[in-house]
């Protein structure tokens, strides 16, 4: 029996954060976890041939910017540290600091978010977050678009204070790059409840087929392509619609073909997902974002990359369903700990600015997890 989650919670620990069935259930599938797979040939070879299937989320994951609250790069990066940084309410009513470095996960078990508590605060590092200004000022200079280079209207962006910032992330570019080098198949589909996809498949295309950023001149090289249509995914009570341009795939026709469907797409793409849906589901997930996982395929693996995934089932933003059988149409919901780094990695985005390599970086490491739980099961 292999049951996903077995090295999830050492393996979140190790890489934490900027310190460097369609029938009603609970917010996770009851019952026995586990499911039995097949014995394979199971093996780093094994590992290379497998195709990945990357579903990337926009807003603070590649990109710092929110089109639908109108934040620019800096309200949205001073927004960001809201989330990663911990304190409690004390017994005199006022608000303790528990941390003085940012972190995705909580340092204690009574730590709570400033964002948790207080919501969204705007100018937060000049205020009660001034203790982490020189955080905000520090990846902000990282995010600066290259001197003496003339801003593309695609691929920059001019900040609240006059600035010119990239915007879209230098580290996914080179994880494009070293995707290609390790002679990896791999799709990318952007994931966003926003509605800067049409521009963010713009700015993708300029860059991999025109080789219009300065940072990398050489990206049409990797011969990939950008499908410029942007589809939308929605849900409902009666199931889940996905379409785009002629194609349309439903689970009235069973969730196997969905996840057909996501496993044969080619290239860079995207899907606007249904925020309504989260919405009424009060932001949970059992109205995330629906990533299907199949255990059994020895020959596809999704990772879903999204800065709001936590593992507090009611406040996540991705639903893992995981097939139970096979070939079989019957899912559950997993919990987000059971899959945490091994298909759904919570973007740290003061990493993702940082370290050129930090996607490449989480990808492996879902790899291997991956593997190691299937080699487990398969045992």
């Amino acid at each position: 029996m292999a049951e996903f989650g077995e090295n999830s919670g050492r393996q979140a620990e190790e890489h934490d954060g900027t310190n460097s069935r369609n029938v009603p259930e609970p917010l996770c599938g009851t019952g026995d976890s586990s499911v039995t797979v097949p014995r394979g040939p199971w093996s780093s070879n094994h590992e290379q041939g497998k195709k990945v299937v990357l579903h990337v989320d926009l807003n603070n994951t590649i990109l710092v910017s929110d089109a639908v609250t109108g934040q620019g790069t800096v309200a949205a990066l001073d927004y960001f540290l809201t989330t990663v940084t911990w304190g409690k309410m004390n017994k005199h009513g006022t608000w303790e600091w528990l941390s003085d470095s940012p972190s995705l996960l909580p340092p204690c078990s009574d730590a709570v978010s400033y964002y948790s508590q207080f919501g969204r605060i705007p100018g937060f590092t000049s205020t009660a977050g001034r203790r982490f200004r020189g955080i905000l000022e520090e990846h902000l200079q990282l995010l600066r678009w290259p001197d003496g280079v003339k801003g593309d209207r695609e691929l920059a962006v001019k900040g609240e204070d006059g600035q010119l910032y990239h915007w879209i992330l230098p580290s996914f570019f080179q994880l494009l790059k070293d995707l290609v080098q390790e002679g990896r198949d791999f799709a990318i589909l952007f994931r966003t409840f926003g509605s800067d996809l049409p521009r963010v498949l713009r700015a993708m295309f300029k860059a991999v087929d025109e080789g219009a950023h300065p940072l990398f001149p050489d990206l049409p090289d990797l011969k990939l392509s950008v499908n410029m249509t942007a589809g939308k995914i929605r849900c409902s009570k009666r199931g889940i619609v996905l379409s785009r341009a002629e194609d349309r795939v439903s689970t009235r026709d069973g969730e196997r073909g969905l996840y057909q469907y996501l496993s044969s797409v080619q290239g860079l793409g995207g899907f606007q997902d249904h925020f309504d849906w989260w919405a009424s589901n009060t932001f949970s997930i059992r109205g995330g974002k629906p990533l299907w996982v199949d255990p059994f395929d020895q020959n596809v693996q999704h990772i879903f990359i999204d800065d709001n995934i936590r593992q507090n089932d009611e406040d996540t933003i991705v639903q893992p369903k995981v097939f139970l059988d096979p070939d079989g149409a019957e899912t559950r919901t997993a919990c987000t700990s059971e899959l945490y780094d091994i298909t759904l990695v919570q973007t740290d985005l003061l990493r993702a600015i940082s370290d050129p390599s930090y996607f490449t970086q989480r990808v492996h490491i879902c790899l291997e997890n991956y593997d190691r739980n299937l080699q487990q099961g398969a045992g």
